[in-house]
């Protein structure tokens, strides 16, 4: 008897359990600062990126620097840089000045390989 209701419950455990859809939740906090450095035959180029989560954002610059360099980027413009552990939604905004170049690149949303989505808000 306790094998028959044992195995009741789980089994409407399981028919009840709906597959849950990717969560979506906001942050408004976030590391802003200069991330990479580099230089080349044009110049000094600086990429920044504000809004950017701690683990990743590394790797995001250098995908950024890395775009740049391929011209894949252009200023006040919406783009999404695909990462190993996440993909990045942000807009990219160029400055020049003689030999520097600055990449600022604002995080809007982060796309985490697990289906979580985090949306930036400025509080």
């Amino acid at each position: 008897m306790k094998k028959v209701f044992f195995s009741f419950l789980v089994m409407t455990c399981f028919a009840f359990n709906k597959s849950e859809e990717p969560k979506v939740t906001t942050y408004s906090y976030g590391h802003n600062g200069m991330e990479y450095v580099a230089r080349n035959k044009n110049g000094t180029v600086i990429i920044s990126t504000y809004n950017a989560k701690m683990t990743i954002r590394q790797e995001i610059a250098t995908k950024i620097y890395n775009m740049y360099l391929n011209h894949n980027l252009e200023s006040d413009k919406v783009v999404t840089v695909f990462g190993d552990e996440a993909d990045v939604t942000g807009r990219c905004v160029i400055r020049k000045k003689e030999n520097l170049t600055v990449v600022d690149f604002y995080y809007e949303s982060v796309s985490w390989c697990s289906g979580h989505k985090e949306i930036y808000k400025k509080n």
